[in-house]
């Protein structure tokens, strides 16, 4: 099959022919250089990467029902918060079988891989690899040690079965307790990672020291706080949605403005659908409703792009023949690749039979 349009990756966007076989790129070149004369099945659209997920909690994907009013700390935060009641209070069966169905929703979605912050210890980390098992996408598991103080035991414990660890903030550990995971983490050769500035601001130096790997949210971070984020190398995942719900939002122009690597993510499960496409347009538009837009270009790269740059996977962003990428065919005009995918990209426009099979969760 050839798709005639556009190729958005990490190398921009362009007009461009993708000649398509056995679901994989075999050739790419200028729009009517292609010498299929009719031959061969053409269709129109745009050819991108397949998206990351960069930030969830499919832990809580459990809850059905409208979660209560209150502040983020009512809600999410451990260890008393309505989240983790209400994880406590689910067998784990239930529990598989709700990360399961956001999985294979996300897979539905074109999304490739998925970065979750999985609470509950080590049961909480085997029990998401045991759901993600049967499903087609790769999931980068980010587990949480229980025992405050932090006990290296377990610590080691969800080290050994986790790709890294996934804080709630650097204002609900202790310095000890965070120099301890850090230390752990780079000691495995894995991640460490935390929330950061989402209900109020924290200093840089607080959630910088030690240096993280990924810091999630930044809401409250002012435009000198994210220029120091900038400088020291560390990627920030942003998730406008869960944001919205607490009636704030990111500085995704300043962001865009200071040259940050920006991943993008649905966050909770309970709050949202795990739609990063969804994700995408609803930032595409909050932009503009706070009078501070941002490019589509700049969306765009934070789920295409970004994200296996920060996986250490640039050549899984690249359409090209030979590279690691499972290209989506989106049904699109190619004309403005990058806003038409922002703007209007949903599961029913994604041409099927194109991306092979998935790696699975890691681990």
């Amino acid at each position: 099959m050839l798709v005639e349009g556009a190729i958005l990756d990490i190398d921009g966007s362009r007009p461009a022919y993708v000649r398509f076989r056995g679901g994989r790129v075999v050739e790419t070149g200028s729009i009517g250089t292609d010498g299929s004369r009719g031959r061969e099945r053409k269709v129109r659209g745009v050819v991108v990467p397949a998206p990351v997920n960069s930030h969830t909690h499919l832990g809580d994907a459990v809850s059905t029902r409208e979660p209560p009013p209150g502040t983020v700390s009512r809600l999410v935060r451990p260890p008393l918060g309505y989240k983790f009641r209400l994880l406590a209070e689910t067998s784990r069966e239930a529990k598989r079988n709700a990360m399961r169905t956001a999985l294979t929703r996300m897979v539905r979605d074109g999304v490739a891989s998925v970065v979750d912050f999985r609470e509950e210890g080590r049961p909480g980390v085997e029990l998401l690899r045991s759901a993600a098992s049967t499903v087609p996408i790769e999931t980068l598991i980010l587990g949480r040690p229980v025992a405050r103080p932090v006990d290296s035991g377990e610590l080691a414990s969800v080290l050994a079965v986790a790709d890294g660890i996934g804080l709630s903030s650097a204002r609900d550990e202790t310095e000890d307790d965070r120099r301890t995971i850090a230390r752990a983490c780079r000691r495995a050769g894995k991640r460490y990672a935390l929330h950061a500035s989402e209900a109020v601001r924290e200093p840089p130096e607080r959630f910088l020291e030690p240096r993280p790997d990924l810091v999630v949210h930044l809401v409250k971070a002012t435009p000198m706080d994210l220029a120091e984020v900038r400088d020291a190398g560390v990627a920030v995942v942003v998730c406008p949605r869960s944001n919205a719900l607490f009636g704030r939002q990111p500085d995704l122009a300043s962001m865009e403005r200071l040259g940050l690597s920006m991943l993008v993510g649905t966050d909770n499960a309970m709050f949202h659908a795990p739609s990063i496409w969804r994700e995408l347009e609803f930032a595409y538009v909050g932009t503009r409703l706070r009078r501070r837009p941002v490019s589509a270009g700049f969306l765009a790269r934070a789920a295409l792009v970004e994200p296996w740059r920060w996986l250490g996977r640039d050549d899984a962003a690249r359409i090209a023949p030979g590279s690691r990428a499972r290209p989506l065919v989106l049904r699109l005009p190619p004309d403005d690749p990058a806003y038409q995918v922002v703007t209007r990209t949903s599961e029913h426009l994604i041409l099927r039979g194109l991306t092979g099979e998935g790696t699975g969760s890691r681990g």
